[in-house]
């Protein structure tokens, strides 16, 4: 992922972080605010289906009483009893007493015309005779619900059944299940009421929040307008939003830090090594004797997605500083043996330097790596050479070491950038090298006048004095070609004769030195 990339990406993710928050604690106080509305208005009509049946209970038991009496029909002590029950039973408004389908008497005494018992609207399962709306033949008043046990009549003011202290804006509405009116409170629509008990037990409406509950065939439904609970809306709103724009915050501080990591050089190559994004360019070794080419050195590239080419200097001091180099050596490694183990297996002559890490030099951890890189790869241990700069050697004891088990394995170990540290001869005498390379600082000042010119020569001699094979790197001109094939340099390297390339031009220059040298023998 490029910067451009990461950047876009940074700034959608901290758009949908300082939103998102806020909007989900905004609907979360609306679903707050809601429930405690909906929670408030089924306990409502909880309380009205339980007042409703109370009341039926009360009005049902004060008939069965009237029955279980046994007084002579309509005589005075009858009728005191009804008119006792009237007035103690607080939902029956009259009681009347019926024969042969016609009213002979009420509460308020004998009938003086003949008045019919009303049509029954239903029955219920322990046979009350219920009609639902029933105008008082006697005092003419409102209409009421009639309940009849055997002979006895209870007319019960269904307002009896809604008589709950409630706010204004609340709404109550009573019916059987199929949805018949009984009773109201604030007068809610019949076709709202018809709606809302085709819903759920509970719900909302563009214009209103209601719930119901249900008992012995009866429906409680409580209705309240949505505009009703906005100040306990505001009051969600208060505690829950600033908690989102918190979170909010936090979040965009968390992807601009994620962000400015991910665009981070450490954070590029770390993803660059997941994604194994580094290849291997060759840069040909040549014998200075005859010009063939005989090796190459493996320099690792850093290949970004969109093309672009990373320099080593750019990235090769951080990967060691954070350990990196090490997933990057291993790579070198695979990518070296796929690339060039059938070349290598053709012409044993031929040989690739890999450089190693200090750490790699330090720890010898990459001998193993290597030696199973190169199990099945028909690529001889001998014609792998591995390299590192002085830096690579200065714990003197562990380089040792390492230098002593490469060898041992068959590989050639060879000191890179010599004269650009600290190296002595008593230093090079420690660690039993096999090769030695000089610096191109050093090569450069060939024919020219330099204080440091004569360095040249010195190492020359002190490479001899070791018995060391020589490779000069840097090799720009002819001039300094010749110099040092004078001087007993074996092998040289540098833009004279080629730049690092990638594989396939490495591999058409290699055919192309077979073509016009003959391939020297192998180097001791």
């Amino acid at each position: 992922m490029n910067r451009t990339r990461v950047i876009a990406y940074g700034i959608v993710m901290a758009i949908i972080g300082a939103i998102l928050p806020i909007a989900l604690m905004a609907q979360f106080s609306w679903t707050q605010a809601v429930g405690a509305e909906q929670k408030h208005l089924t306990e409502l009509a909880d309380r009205t289906i339980r007042r409703a049946k109370l009341s039926f209970d009360q009005a049902v038991s004060a008939l069965r009483q009237m029955e279980g009496l046994g007084l002579l029909p309509c005589s005075r002590a009858h009728i005191d009893a009804m008119r006792r029950l009237t007035m103690n039973v607080r939902p029956i408004e009259e009681i009347g007493y019926f024969n042969d389908n016609l009213l002979r008497c009420t509460s308020w005494g004998v009938t003086e015309k003949d008045i019919s018992r009303a049509r029954v609207d239903y029955v219920t399962p322990d046979g009350i005779e219920v009609t639902i709306s029933l105008r008082p033949s006697v005092t003419r008043g409102d209409p009421m619900m009639a309940i009849q046990v055997g002979a006895h009549n209870a007319l019960v003011n269904t307002a009896r059944f809604t008589d709950l202290i409630i706010d204004d804006v609340i709404q109550l509405a009573i019916t059987r299940n199929d949805g018949t009116p009984i009773a109201d409170l604030n007068g809610p629509a019949p076709a709202t009421v018809r709606d809302m008990l085709r819903g759920r037990a509970s719900g909302v409406t563009p214009t209103h929040l209601y719930a119901w509950a249900s008992h012995g065939g009866w429906t409680a439904l409580a209705i309240q307008p949505r505009s009703a609970m906005q100040e306990n809306l505001r009051r969600e709103q208060s505690m829950l939003i600033p908690i989102g724009a918190f979170i909010s915050l936090f979040i965009v501080a968390l992807v601009f830090r994620l962000s400015r990591e991910r665009l981070s050089p450490l954070a590029e190559l770390q993803i660059a090594v997941k994604k194994r994004e580094f290849v291997v360019h060759y840069q040909p070794m040549v014998d200075l004797c005859n010009g063939a080419c005989v090796g190459a050195e493996a320099l690792v590239r850093w290949r970004r997605p969109d093309g672009t080419m990373v320099h080593p200097d750019m990235f090769i001091p951080l990967a060691e500083e954070s350990g990196l180099i090490l997933p990057i050596t291993d790579q070198v490694i695979d990518t070296v043996v796929r690339d060039l183990g059938g070349m290598l297996a053709q012409d044993r002559a031929m040989h690739v330097a890999i450089n190693l890490s200090a750490e790699d030099v330090r720890t010898g951890r990459v001998l193993p790596v290597l030696s199973k890189a190169l199990e099945h790869s028909g690529i001889q241990n001998q014609q792998v050479w591995l390299e590192a700069t002085e830096r690579g050697f200065m714990d003197i004891a562990s380089a040792r070491a390492t230098v002593a088990k490469a060898r041992a394995m068959g590989h050639c170990a060879a000191l890179d950038d010599f004269g650009t540290g600290y190296s002595s001869l008593q230093f090079l005498q420690g660690l039993q090298l096999d090769a030695l390379k000089i610096d191109k600082s050093f090569v450069d000042t060939i024919g020219k006048e330099s204080a440091s010119r004569a360095v040249v020569s010195h190492i020359i001699d002190m490479a001899r004095t070791l018995d060391l094979l020589i490779v000069a790197e840097g090799v720009e001109t002819q001039a300094q070609a010749d110099y040092l094939r004078e001087h007993g340099v074996a092998l040289a390297q540098g833009w004279h004769y080629a730049k690092a390339m990638p594989l396939d031009e490495f591999l058409a220059f290699y055919q192309q030195s077979r073509l016009h040298h003959r391939p020297p023998a192998p180097h001791a």
